[in-house]
């Protein structure tokens, strides 16, 4: 495959570098699961705002600049080919932000997204529950209806960035007696909403990037609902497509990781295992691979049409691409490695995200469940029992 990109995506690409090079912050920042780097990530992200860069394939109107999906893949190669920080608002402006997109009213647009653009509300999603984690048919959580409110009881878990965020959105049961997907709705809610408890989750290195949140006759107005009563199933899995397709893990991020990791490789070639050199070599090409994949289904959608099924096979692809980077640059690094990253800062970065990386596979849905749906839906194979 050959890109060969117009003078104007020429003339954006070095806008974008050219901003970056003078903004993005000099020393790293904090984790922003911990209170004080979310607090700096916040900032980094108001920062990006101020630039019109918080979102920029949004309408101008809801604070981005109308740009179109190749536009946002320069923008991505640039921006982690600079280093630039983690998003701490990820949820909204990749997963949520699109859902309004589809099915907000234009009033809850006006509402939710130029905030979001600007950084000025950050959201946690609130999905899972105990014993509903990968499978969300079985939420139990209730929103039962009391005039122009709903009335929120029970339980979310694993909820990313509820220990900080300002907002968040999840499933909600709001027809009594109702089952699997049926009777579910999706609904947005402020997180200092009188009722809602907040217990942090701490993570293998002590920080809570996760919460479980607690909600206790929690009223939130009907206005917040996405879509109708009872949609929720729909609009959730509209969500889940973006989460495992084309935006929340841009292809510029895994080519920034193998070009580090080729770094690494060369400082470590001399005690290196034979079999490093072809690790590193793969996970480069398959980076470029999913570049040159994420181009072609921009094209795709720029052209009119949609991603379907495949949405599963991308999110497979990159998170066993992300694990794999980051066992090899674990390897290359040894087992010291793991006992010297409070001093050092690169050996730091790649065993943070090698523990990241191993839940890779789970979130966003399972990867054994989106090989279900790969070999269902886009291969046509019959269900495993099926008579």
């Amino acid at each position: 495959m050959h890109l060969a990109y117009t003078p104007q995506q020429q003339a954006f690409r070095a806008e974008v570098r050219a901003w970056l090079a003078a903004n993005v912050p000099p020393a790293p920042l904090l984790t922003l699961e911990c209170e004080e780097g979310y607090h700096q990530h916040v900032g980094w992200e108001r920062q990006l705002a101020s630039g019109n860069w918080g979102m920029v394939t949004w309408p101008e109107a809801y604070g981005g600049r109308g740009l179109d999906l190749i536009e946002w893949l320069i923008f991505e190669e640039e921006y982690w080919g600079a280093g630039a920080p983690l998003r701490v608002n990820q949820n909204g402006i990749f997963l949520l932000g699109p859902t309004i997109m589809e099915y907000g009213t234009p009033e809850q647009k006006e509402r939710f997204l130029t905030p979001m653009a600007a950084g000025e509300k950050i959201w946690a999603q609130a999905w899972s529950e105990p014993g509903a984690g990968s499978d969300m048919a079985a939420i139990k959580t209730t929103a039962f209806r009391d005039g122009d409110h709903y009335v929120i009881n029970g339980q979310k878990t694993w909820s990313s960035r509820a220990s900080f965020a300002d907002w968040g959105f999840g499933l909600f049961r709001t027809e009594e007696g109702s089952q699997r997907h049926k009777g579910l709705s999706f609904i947005l809610f402020d997180l200092d909403t009188p009722g809602v408890t907040r217990r942090p989750i701490r993570q293998l290195h002590g920080h809570p990037g996760f919460a479980e949140l607690f909600f206790d006759d929690v009223r939130v107005p009907v206005e917040n609902r996405l879509a109708g009563e009872g949609e929720g199933w729909n609009v959730a899995m509209a969500t889940a497509g973006f989460e495992r397709g084309l935006m929340l893990r841009s292809p510029g991020r895994f080519q920034a990781a193998a070009r580090r990791l080729v770094e690494l490789f060369r400082q470590h070639e001399h005690a290196a295992a034979p079999s490093a050199r072809e690790a590193v070599a793969r996970a480069w090409m398959d980076a470029q691979a999913y570049a040159y994949n994420t181009y072609a289904v921009a094209a795709k959608i720029m052209a009119g049409g949609k991603i379907g099924a495949e949405a599963s096979l991308n999110k497979i692809f990159w998170s066993e691409l992300d694990r794999t980077m980051h066992r090899t640059a674990m390897q290359l690094l040894g087992a010291a490695a793991e006992l010297r990253h409070l001093a050092d800062g690169s050996i730091n970065e790649w065993l943070e995200g090698y523990m990241f990386s191993l839940s890779g596979p789970i979130y966003a849905g399972s990867n054994e469940i989106q090989r279900n749906i790969t070999a269902e839906r886009l291969l046509g194979l019959p269900r495993v029992g099926a008579g």
